[in-house]
């Protein structure tokens, strides 16, 4: 059942008739209660009647009484009465009424059973006349009429359900309206139209679907730019190295001084490295917008992921002269956090600071841990970033005036993702000293403290309170 239409009309219907079949039944029970009560005091009523009636008539000599018309009760049949002698004679008995007696010995209301038939019987002596007066009312006749009552109330209902569940049809067709123009909306849209969608005002449900179906069109539109940006500042920065490349491999192939080709083969070196920097950052980046999942946290250990940072990134260091150091106290801290997305952050950090130091310079890896939450943070002896372009240096393939001749602008984007994926922040300050600190703000779960840092290895060279 995957109308919303017929999944509405059906609970409905059922819901009216189920209240209908609630209600019948309610109304049965009580007739029956009420009814009962009313036949009772009427059976009372006309048994005293009658013993009023044959009050201080003699009993003839054949030892019988006349028995009195009893009313009409309304419900196609009189009372029966009998009048019996105490000593167990049948004195009368009124026209249709059984010759057995309808009760046994005794007063008030009780009910018997006579000849097959459920009598409710109302009997009163009078010990004067040493008679017994027994008015009796046939029970199926009192269930017959309940019977009745029930039935005037379904077979109305039985005619009228139908021409309900008609309008119960039309009026949640004409109240689903809305989702139906919305769907028609959509419906006749092109692939490339992510512009929000009218809101009828005057549907009040469909307007958070509306609202969240504006949200993901706006959320598309926001990829669908940076897709295009991405792609075509990409393939801007690969044409550069790319015709670099052909340019230097012409130069090679036309010298015939060796050291012109040599200088040539170097700078080919170089197009090739910036050119394969950029292709693993593009697909870092790739890799990480395309990965929805959250990524298990692990217990990693600060020391040994500086260890393959320091290893993978030693060619470019040496080609830098850039000295890489871990602060004493790295190996205090352990953080949980997902390794891959750390460990992503961590090398284009680093290897943004190697690019942008100074020649003969260091960078510096180490923990911050005297604030309010932790800080793994990376003090470079670069040029820092101007002021102005602190809040935007983060943007894909922003490279600021102190660019690097090997830079892509993708570094710090690459980072700032990783570390929001796994919920840390990235911080970028320049130092007074000079140079710029990058940190990555460790979530306040994240931090295991194996032991105290001592105040003296934080503060080895100065660094930690700039």
């Amino acid at each position: 059942m995957n109308s919303i239409r017929t999944r509405l009309f059906l609970l409905l219907t059922g819901a009216t008739a189920l209240i209908w079949l609630l209600a019948a039944g309610w109304i049965w029970i009580s007739t029956q209660r009420e009814l009962g009560r009313a036949l009772d005091a009427r059976l009372v009523e006309a048994g005293r009647m009658v013993s009023s009636l044959i009050a201080g008539q003699p009993i003839n000599g054949g030892g019988t009484l006349p028995v009195p018309v009893l009313p009409e009760v309304g419900y196609g049949r009189q009372l029966s009465c009998q009048i019996w002698s105490l000593d167990g004679r049948l004195l009368g008995r009124s026209s249709g009424a059984p010759s057995v007696a309808l009760a046994d010995s005794g007063g008030g209301i009780s009910e018997t059973v006579v000849d097959g038939e459920h009598w409710r019987v109302y009997a009163v002596e009078d010990p004067v006349r040493q008679v017994r007066i027994l008015v009796g009312d046939n029970v199926k006749v009192r269930d017959r009429l309940v019977r009745d009552v029930i039935l005037g109330l379904i077979v109305p209902v039985a005619l009228v359900l139908p021409l309900l569940a008609v309008l119960i049809w039309l009026c949640v067709g004409r109240g689903l309206a809305p989702l139906s123009r919305l769907a028609s909306v959509l419906g006749r849209r092109r692939a490339d139209d992510v512009a929000p969608v009218l809101i009828d005002q005057g549907a009040s449900e469909i307007r958070p679907v509306a609202e969240a179906l504006n949200g993901l069109l706006a959320r598309v539109a926001d990829a669908r730019e940076r897709e295009r940006q991405f792609t075509s500042f990409a393939s801007h920065e690969l044409r550069t190295p790319l015709a670099g490349l052909r340019t230097q491999a012409q130069v090679a192939l036309a010298a015939r001084d060796e050291a012109m080709r040599h200088q040539a083969l170097r700078q080919i070196l170089v197009s090739v490295d910036r050119t394969s920097r950029l292709v693993r950052q593009l697909l870092d980046l790739s890799q990480l917008e395309a990965d929805g999942e959250a990524l298990r946290s692990e217990t990693i250990e600060l020391r040994a992921m500086f260890a393959l940072l320091e290893q993978e990134l030693a060619p470019l260091c040496r080609a830098r002269d850039v000295v890489l150091r871990a602060g004493d106290g790295l190996e205090k801290v352990r953080v949980h956090m997902p390794e891959r997305l750390l460990f992503t952050a961590l090398r284009n950090l680093v290897e943004n600071a190697v690019q942008h130091s100074r020649s003969g310079g260091e960078v510096l890896v180490w923990c911050d841990t005297s604030g309010e939450r932790d800080v793994i943070a990376i003090d470079d002896e670069g040029p820092g970033i101007p002021v102005d372009e602190i809040d935007v240096v983060t943007r894909r393939f922003f490279r600021g005036r102190y660019r690097s001749g090997t830079g892509t602008g993708l570094g710090l984007s690459i980072a700032e993702l990783a570390l929001r994926r796994c919920d840390a922040e990235l911080s970028l300050v320049n130092r007074p000293q000079g140079g710029l600190r990058a940190g990555v703000v460790v979530p306040a779960a994240g931090v295991r403290h194996v032991a105290t840092v001592p105040a003296a290895a934080t503060r080895k060279d100065g660094r930690q309170g700039s």
